[in-house]
């Protein structure tokens, strides 16, 4: 039997090469997503043969500037990370992105963070059945349990102690997600994009 050399991160599941190759020919910006058990990481990268740029970068954890008092890896922050890179991105002249998963599974996490980013106004070519509904995105399924749970102060309590010690009640989530997504668009807006200041910029000089 002939002897095939596996490249090692293709054996330590680390790299579709595939994948990185198409990647790599296409010469488009890309998006990946990681979410942790404690926080999300979103960025958008330039793909090249000696490394990834990173062009620009959002935590969930940077949400609380905005006065988010959720999970910071639920549906909910999952999307306002992706909302607040859209902006991010576009900012940096970026407005056309592919979202890349390398070996990773597409799960709704990471559906949630590209539909954040579609919302901001980005490109991103994906299937709208594969996103989740603006229902789930908005927590609603969160104040569903959470009103189902408050027959039950003690689990009530135990279940939602984070959100309860933050100062946000659980079955008002959907109302705190609208909150704190319309703060990033106003706050966000308010930036100028890379295109205005290159304007802007221009003018002063021929001034």
């Amino acid at each position: 039997m002939a002897y095939h050399s596996v490249l090692r991160r293709n054996r330590q599941n680390r790299t579709n090469y595939r994948k990185r190759g198409a990647l790599l020919l296409g010469r488009r910006f890309f998006v990946s997503v990681t979410i942790s058990n404690q926080n999300v990481i979103a960025q958008v990268l330039k793909p090249s043969s000696i490394g990834d740029r990173v062009v620009t970068a959002v935590q969930s954890r940077q949400l609380m500037k905005y006065g988010w008092k959720g999970s910071m890896n639920s549906l909910p922050s999952c999307y306002l990370t992706g909302f607040l890179l859209g902006f991010k991105s576009l900012e940096k002249g970026t407005d056309n992105l592919i979202l890349y998963t390398g070996n990773k599974s597409y799960t709704s996490g990471i559906a949630a963070c590209t539909k954040g980013l579609i919302d901001a106004g980005v490109h991103v070519p994906v299937s709208g059945s594969s996103l989740p509904s603006d229902e789930r995105i908005r927590g609603s399924h969160i104040a569903q349990y959470a009103e189902m749970l408050k027959k039950d102060n003690v689990k009530y309590n135990l279940q939602f102690s984070n959100l309860l010690k933050n100062g946000c009640k659980p079955e008002n989530y959907p109302d705190h997600f609208e909150a704190i997504k319309a703060k990033i668009r106003n706050a966000e807006l308010a930036q100028p994009s890379s295109e205005n200041l290159a304007t802007s910029n221009k003018r002063n000089e021929v001034g």
